[in-house]
């Protein structure tokens, strides 16, 4: 048993509108480290509850920063981004939220210049336009691209070529 002192609800609620203040949170991650605190589940519940009245956790706020962030930092495509959300328990419509914030000009123009660099990058012995078709299509494809935008990408680059 870890010998960590339980905190009170009052000290809990403090640190946990500190660790909300800081960045959003999603409730899962609210949730863990409220029983972190050694609270349980009754308190745990009522502690989250008073957080979202007080609008220091709100998911819908949490799911729109966190995709934004992960497209314009990581540049990460709507499928991983959906599926980093569903890890954290976020519904599904604050999910579809998220998404919709992300500007379609701005998701193909991401797309479009990460498949230029990979293009680009893919060099060596035997590199063949197959080569370099498989090894783009693979690292959008993990980034979290949808498969028909990541064609039509590759498309644009096979026929800069020619």
């Amino acid at each position: 048993m870890l010998n960590r002192k339980q905190l009170t609800k009052e000290q809990a609620l403090q640190k946990a509108r500190h660790y909300c203040g800081y960045q959003e949170r999603s409730h899962l991650e609210v949730k863990e480290k409220l029983y972190s605190f050694g609270l349980y589940k009754q308190q745990v519940e009522e502690l989250l509850s008073q957080l979202i009245e007080e609008n220091y956790l709100n998911e819908e706020r949490f799911a729109i920063q966190f995709a934004g962030g992960r497209f314009r930092l990581k540049q990460w495509g709507r499928i991983k981004i959906k599926y980093e959300l569903k890890q954290k328990r976020v519904s599904e419509y604050c999910i579809k939220k998220a998404l919709k914030e992300i500007e379609e000009d701005d998701y193909l123009k991401t797309l479009q210049t990460l498949a230029q660099k990979k293009w680009a990058s893919v060099k060596g012995e035997g590199v063949n336009h197959y080569v370099k078709l498989s090894k783009t299509t693979d690292y959008l494809l993990q980034k979290g691209y949808e498969p028909e935008l990541i064609r039509q990408a590759i498309a644009n680059l096979s026929k800069k070529e020619e």
